[in-house]
């Protein structure tokens, strides 16, 4: 298993505690954006699209910390952009880890190597290296050469130093099933203490919008991929011994590979960037809530989703759907002991899916968004001037 008994146990205790106080929706990991600064320009990313203005904004560590309480999921994963340009950031993980709660830093460790002193090990604190496949796979993912390498020495030197490392793939239509279970096995040689995979997410601005998997082929892939790793169950109902460790729910693989019909829960990773709360997901921008409290009762959830919406008719997301895959699992705990015991079914027919039908169409409002985020700015930037103007006339 690839998730620490600790954490999980923390995590099941949180989850139950929701369920007793009738809570129907709450958060079960802050996506935090500390900023949208990247180091790389990846053909699959909508997250660095921003003029300079925006990129060059930072939350604060009073602000991260802030959030951190305001939400009070217990896993909180940073993200971006690359966190470890945020200059304050190891303040923000001490901040995490001081108050018992799972800090997670994404990251594509380019800068790990020069950073990694900065941190210390700790079984509150996880580095997720992002590794997209092998080095072909991976240096073409993020569209520069020599990426791979570097990300897997400084996954080699953390392991090193005592931490816990665990990396993050994002597969695209081209990927070989093949290729990524061998790529497995190559990172699980490596000691990586788990995998967290997710078929890739058509982002509004995306650069490249062709390499984007459908949900038939995401579960064609991820079908392909468990048979390799022996923990499908094929035709004659047979499992091998798993030889990978996975930072996920086995239930969530389950929908992966197209054996369970599942609605997202959009509020189960709710995301703090330098425009706010994002509504309604981490993978949606289409509007932002000042607050935590804001957002989980001013948005309209019923308006997102697999079969509501049109931008969301092809997610399968880990952070749409791992949140209800975890809930599924308190729900009908037999299920997932059956999943657990017999493996995941790699052949016959998928679940049925969610009918799209009477989806609403999508609204693209990324450009409005920024607009605003700037008007804002330019007017933070005036009052500033202004106050300064009066302070010197006062003088």
């Amino acid at each position: 298993m690839g998730i620490p008994l600790r954490q999980v146990i923390d995590v099941g205790g949180y989850v139950v505690k929701q369920h007793l106080m009738g809570r129907k929706r709450y958060p079960l990991v802050l996506m935090l954006e500390p900023l949208f600064r990247c180091n790389l320009a990846c053909a699959g990313c909508g997250k660095i699209d921003y003029p300079d203005e925006i990129l060059n904004r930072r939350i604060s560590v009073e602000d991260a910390l802030g959030a951190v309480d305001e939400c009070g999921a217990p896993v909180i994963v940073m993200a971006g952009g690359e966190p470890l340009i945020h200059k304050d950031l190891p303040k923000i993980v001490e901040g995490i880890i001081a108050r018992k709660k799972y800090a997670i830093v994404c990251t594509n460790a380019l800068l790990l190597e020069k950073k990694i002193d900065d941190y210390k090990p700790s079984p509150y604190f996880t580095w997720s290296i992002h590794l997209d496949g092998d080095e072909e796979m991976h240096d073409k993912s993020v569209c520069r050469k020599g990426v791979y390498d570097k990300a897997v020495s400084a996954l080699k030197l953390a392991k090193e130093k005592g931490f816990r490392v665990t990396i993050n793939c994002t597969f695209f239509n081209d990927a070989d099933a093949e290729k990524v279970a061998n790529f497995f096995d190559k990172v699980t040689e490596l000691g990586v203490d788990g995998i967290t995979v997710s078929p890739g997410y058509a982002y509004e601005r995306a650069p490249d919008q062709k390499h984007f998997l459908n949900r038939r082929t995401t579960k064609e892939l991820f079908r392909g991929v468990f048979r390799r790793g022996h923990i499908g169950r094929g035709s004659k109902g047979k499992r091998g011994g798993a030889r990978w460790a996975f930072n996920q729910s086995t239930m969530f693989l389950d929908f992966l590979a197209g054996n369970q019909t599942y609605k997202c829960t959009p509020w189960g990773n709710p995301t703090r960037t330098v425009f706010g709360w994002q509504k309604p997901c981490y993978l949606l921008g289409e509007g932002y809530a000042k607050t935590f409290k804001e957002l989980m009762e001013d948005t309209n959830w019923d308006n997102y989703g697999v079969g509501n919406y049109e931008k969301c008719a092809d997610c399968m997301v880990h952070s749409g759907f791992e949140a209800t895959a975890v809930t599924d699992v308190f729900k009908r705990p037999w299920e997932a002991a059956k999943v657990s015991l017999f493996g995941i079914k790699t052949e016959g027919a998928f679940a049925e899916e969610i009918d799209i039908s009477k989806q609403r169409p999508a609204e693209y409002v990324f450009s409005r968004n920024v607009q605003q985020k700037l008007s804002e700015i330019n007017a933070e930037k005036a009052r500033k001037a202004d106050e300064a103007k009066k302070t010197a006339n006062a003088a």
